[in-house]
């Protein structure tokens, strides 16, 4: 594309100026193409979501159409396509299920207000400059969650794939117990059309890659289905299906503005966003990796929120940007975002055609793809590479996918994020601090943290790998009492500083106390390669002045050189470690004591 020079005001408000300009013919056939590919699938998981959702089917399409354009427009991820999603949808039924029946008009205007809610929340995010928000949900957390839902998913379509009577909602326990106590009614016939359909999607999966499997079980899981109900009659199969769409464009709705549904909704809607945005700027991300483009996360904030808050008043459910969809929008060969809003304006056309085809689509075709989507959900070797890498994340992984299949889903976001960071605080909370010491045998005789190595008994040198801040002085201070104790002949401290970033006021009283200290012992605190940041923050709090400039270095040679020079030489002189270059200027004693000249004789004259 021709780069096009647009007033950055413009970009601010339409930041689809900033490649619109430059699309060519080439690129509008090969986006055109893509959004034909993304139309056509998402037909089978929008209904599918819908259905997780506790939405009537239309509504999983109408989240795909007016919610995908604006975020396209809006957004600054390439290849990002929202829409509805499994996460997003299964969130929605566990916060609204309590509240009203599934499938009722009163549930669909709870989803409606959800979703207004959530775009406004990432609308102000986005504006807030909060982009960097999302950085602070582990990868762990989004992993056990998404894997926990997908067992959800899977077990609340039981009753779908063997038709049998299972209450709504309930958790795993109760909805397997449920499922124990009806395995002897278990409908024979509904079990062969889900079976169909899930053998079906496998086998054009693995033999037929480039056909959309989804499309290809759903339309065998429907022949089937309608089959078995020819042969033997509905009534006899007990084969129920999806019942005709309405063949029209998102209808305007309205959602509700009430305060008290408002606060009913205020954590969920809370829970909603931070996930949504985590899904959308992940994948964004990561498409965008492959191409060597950077995404802009604040500007993406505010795509989505447009999007949902666009999509509440035209029927649409909470959407965020969808890994398969974006992934099948890459590499179906798009260029340019309107990949997406092509994809919604084809939607929108197709949904008119083939609607009514939906009354041949049995709901047992319907929970044999949502198994489909439930088993690829499960991502088995991040799992088990997570396990195996830090016992960290594995316990922020594993606390996220218990909490999603024995609490609310909302409840397993937040446990999961805040788990992640009471790990991360606790351990940026304990810097790593390291003993060094010359190495002889290293070029240049750089630092080593070897604990074979001889050290100065004058002279500690520590290095602190991490900023100091009022939740790691504690640590800091205790390192230092320790030293002080145990190595007292050490008057003497040097703290090499390339790994701090910066301090607080908590941190600069704390390097104020031990020069002090070290001064009281007959000593002092030397800081060596000072960052900048480091340096203002000490300059500020009058840190610099306590300390002392002049005991303050950017270079180990200088340090070293200068602090030697406030060393007690008689030690030196007996010392053996020898590890700097300056300790060559000092004699050993036994050196002193030979070179000095032996005391004169009597002389013995005979006499």
């Amino acid at each position: 594309m021709n780069a096009v020079t647009v007033p950055p005001i413009l970009l601010r408000f339409m930041p689809f100026m900033k490649w619109l300009p430059g699309v060519r013919r080439n690129d509008l056939k090969a986006d055109l193409m893509a959004g034909l590919t993304g139309a056509i699938v998402v037909l089978p998981q929008g209904v599918a979501f819908a259905t997780i959702a506790g939405m009537p089917p239309e509504y999983g399409l109408y989240a795909g159409m007016i919610p995908a354009i604006i975020a396209a427009l809006f957004g600054s991820a390439r290849f990002l396509v929202s829409g509805p999603t499994t996460a997003a949808s299964i969130v929605l039924y566990s916060a609204l299920s309590a509240h009203a029946d599934p499938g009722t008009a009163e549930y669909v205007k709870l989803a409606l207000t959800l979703t207004f809610m959530v775009g406004i929340m990432e609308l102000a995010l986005g504006l807030a400059r909060m982009g960097a928000l999302v950085n602070f949900i582990s990868h762990s957390v989004v992993i056990g969650f998404t894997a926990g839902a997908a067992i959800l998913i899977g077990a609340k379509q039981l009753k779908n794939f063997f038709g049998v009577e299972i209450p709504r909602g309930g958790h795993l326990p109760e909805i397997l117990y449920h499922f124990y106590q009806q395995i002897p009614n278990i409908n024979w016939f509904v079990t062969a059309v889900a079976l169909i359909t899930l053998l079906s999607g496998i086998a054009t999966k693995k033999w037929f890659p480039r056909f959309p499997h989804m499309i290809a079980a759903m339309l065998i899981g429907s022949v089937a289905g309608y089959l078995l109900n020819l042969v033997f009659g509905q009534e006899v199969t007990g084969i129920r299906t999806v019942g005709a769409l309405p063949n029209s464009l998102p209808p305007l709705s309205s959602p509700d503005f009430s305060l008290e549904t408002i606060k009913m909704l205020a954590g969920s809607a809370m829970a909603v966003t931070l996930f949504a945005l985590t899904e959308a700027v992940s994948i964004g991300r990561s498409l965008a990796a492959r191409t060597g483009e950077r995404i802009d996360g604040n500007q993406e904030f505010i795509g989505q929120g447009l999007s949902n808050v666009f999509g509440s008043f035209f029927s649409g459910y909470v959407a965020t940007g969808s890994f398969n969809r974006s992934g099948l929008n890459y590499q179906a060969g798009a260029r340019t975002p309107l990949a997406a809003v092509f994809a919604g304006l084809l939607l929108m056309l197709i949904v008119v055609l083939v609607a009514p085809l939906a009354a041949y689509l049995p709901n047992a075709a319907m929970a044999g793809i949502l198994f489909m989507v439930a088993y690829g959900l499960i991502e088995f070797q991040e799992i088990k590479h997570i396990i195996k890498a830090n016992a960290r994340d594995a316990v922020v992984l594993l606390v996220t996918f218990f909490g999603a299949l024995f609490l609310e889903l909302e409840t397993a976001i937040f446990a999961g994020v805040l788990l992640s960071l009471v790990l991360y605080l606790e351990k940026v909370s304990r810097p790593a601090i390291v003993t060094l010491t010359p190495d002889p045998r290293a070029p240049n005789r750089a630092f080593s943290r070897d604990p074979e190595l001889p050290h100065c008994p004058q002279l500690r040198i520590l290095r602190i790998d991490g900023s100091l801040f009022f939740g790691s002085i504690s640590h800091v201070l205790e390192t230092f009492d320790r030293l002080r104790e145990q190595h007292p002949e050490q008057k003497h401290l040097a703290i090499i500083c390339q790994g701090i970033n910066f301090t607080d006021i908590s941190g600069c009283e704390a390097l104020v106390h031990e020069a002090k200290q070290r001064k009281a012992m007959g000593g002092a605190l030397y800081l060596v390669n000072v960052k900048q940041g480091l340096w203002d923050a000490l300059d500020k709090c009058g840190a610099l002045e306590e300390i002392g400039i002049r005991r303050i270095f950017q270079s180990k040679t200088a340090a070293i050189h200068a602090i030697f020079q406030k060393m007690d030489k008689e030690i030196c002189s007996r010392c053996d470690a020898r590890i700097f270059k300056e300790c060559k200027s000092v004699p050993r004693k036994r050196e002193q004591q030979q070179q000095e000249p032996e005391s004169s004789q009597p002389v013995n004259d005979g006499g």
